[in-house]
């Protein structure tokens, strides 16, 4: 199975080709990667991977895609994407994926050889925090705790046991430890699902409910 999985949920950017075959894992084969765009270059991302990995769109066959949370904007337009294409390749085209990408932070953490206890960190606006917690093995990764929203007390709190790791964790937690979500883990990660979905059926991960305040009648202002 070929898949293209797009990550655009933290300030780290990236787009990869991940393929599996009958064997027992999947691995990407191309990645492209940028820091701090706002957008603009999502679609030169994916020709650069599909570049790289020697594809043409049409031989995609699956797309996963970070749900979050994280950057709304930047969550939204994966989905788009991931819609369009979707829509473009007609009934019985391409399957999507939704992974959280908290659940792909952890995994690039047990990646890159941390271990113990970890506190998943991602800032949710209004000086409150996302946090997950995670045990980090050598041979995999679980969850101890789910994701929720907590003020920056409770994050502080928890980095007493454990270490801190985000995006941009450092930004509020010096002690922190960097870590982005990279779509050459979302991909593995997708591999091992068999849950598909239809593109609207996708939604970011946003633990907030959402309030509307209907604005007051305007007023004839007598001129």
């Amino acid at each position: 199975m070929t898949i293209l999985a797009i990550e655009f949920s933290s300030p780290q950017r990236s787009v990869a080709i991940v393929r599996g075959g009958a064997g027992p894992g999947a691995s990407a084969i191309s990645e492209a990667v940028e820091t701090g765009a706002d957008g603009t270059g999502a679609f030169g991302l994916i020709q650069s991977a599909l570049r790289e990995a020697g594809l043409e769109r049409g031989q995609v066959e699956t797309l996963a895609v970070g749900l979050g949370p994280g950057s709304y904007t930047g969550i939204r337009v994966a989905l788009a994407i991931a819609q369009g294409w979707q829509l473009a390749s007609g009934r019985g085209g391409i399957k999507l994926a939704g992974i959280n990408s908290v659940e792909c932070l952890a995994a690039q953490a047990q990646a890159e050889n941390i271990r113990g206890r970890v506190h998943v960190v991602v800032d949710a606006q209004r000086n409150e925090f996302y946090l997950a917690t995670y045990e980090l093995l050598a041979g995999g990764w679980k969850e101890i705790e789910p994701l929720k929203i907590v003020p920056r007390a409770a994050v502080e709190l928890a980095g007493a046991n454990g270490t801190l790791i985000g995006p941009e964790v450092t930004r509020w937690f010096p002690r922190g430890r960097p870590v982005y979500p990279r779509a050459a883990m979302l991909g593995q990660l997708a591999w091992r699902r068999n849950e598909f979905a239809i593109g609207d059926q996708l939604e970011p991960i946003y633990l907030r409910e959402t309030n509307f305040v209907k604005a007051p009648p305007g007023r004839r202002v007598a001129g």
